[in-house]
C-alpha cells in the first residue's frame, strides 16, 4: 500500500472499512446508504435521499463484490491518478459514481422497475476503466473469465458493448448494467473537461 496514491488508497481502505462494519459487526447501512429510486408512497421501500449519489459507492452486497471492485480500482486507480494528480483524479472518480448513479435511477425509473436498492463502485470503477483504455490503449490486460488477453482499448470496447447488450436485453438481472454504461459517461465528459483545460 505504501506505493499507492493516496485517493486509490484512501477509496480502498473507506470501501472495505464500509464493508467490514456491515458484513462483521452487523451494522445495517443499506436502508439508508444504498440506491434507492424514488417510489410510489405506497411502496415500503426506503425512500430516496440525496445523499445516497454518494455513499451507494460505497456498500457492496458480497464478498465477491468488493473484491472484484478493489482489484480493479487496485490495477487502474493508481497509474489513472498519477496522470491526473490526486485533485483531479477524485473529482473524475466522484463524478463517474454520480453519473452512474443518474443514469440508473433514469434508466429503472423510465422502465419501471420495482424499487431496489443498488450498491457498489461499479461506476466508478468503469469511469476508470474508460480512461485507462483512452490513455494507456496499448496496454495488455488480461480476461479473468476466460484468460484471454488483449489491448487495454479492446478490453473497454468489449466490455462497453458487453454492457449495453446485457442491459438492453435484460439478460444479467440484478447487475445495474446503466450505471455502468453511465460510470463512463462521466469519466469521458471529465475527460473532454480536462483536454479543454489544457488547450
Amino acid at each position: 500500500m505504501s506505493g499507492m496514491p493516496p485517493v486509490t488508497q484512501a477509496l480502498l481502505i473507506a470501501n472495505v472499512a464500509v464493508f467490514l462494519l456491515e458484513s462483521m459487526l452487523g451494522i445495517p447501512l443499506f436502508e439508508s446508504f444504498a440506491l434507492w429510486p424514488p417510489h410510489s408512497s405506497l411502496s415500503q421501500a426506503p425512500d430516496f435521499q440525496l445523499w445516497q449519489l454518494v455513499t451507494y459507492s460505497f456498500l457492496h452486497a458480497n464478498l465477491a463484490h468488493i473484491f472484484f471492485n478493489m482489484f480493479a480500482l487496485y490495477m487502474f486507480g493508481s497509474d489513472i491518478e498519477r496522470l491526473f494528480g490526486s485533485r483531479f483524479f477524485a473529482a473524475y472518480y466522484f463524478v463517474a459514481v454520480l453519473t452512474a448513479a443518474i443514469s440508473h435511477l433514469v434508466i429503472i425509473t423510465w422502465m419501471g422497475a420495482d424499487p431496489a436498492p443498488t450498491v457498489g463502485a461499479s461506476g466508478g470503477i468503469y469511469g476508470l476503466l474508460l480512461a485507462y483504455g483512452l490513455y494507456f490503449p496499448n496496454r495488455q490486460l488480461m480476461l479473468l473469465i476466460p484468460p484471454i488477453p488483449m489491448r487495454a482499448r479492446t478490453f473497454v470496447i468489449v466490455f462497453a458493448l458487453l454492457e449495453l447488450v446485457l442491459g438492453v436485453t435484460g439478460t444479467a438481472a440484478g447487475v445495474a448494467h446503466f450505471a455502468h454504461l453511465g460510470g463512463m459517461l462521466g469519466g469521458y465528459l471529465m475527460i473532454q473537461y480536462r483536454r479543454g483545460f489544457r488547450r
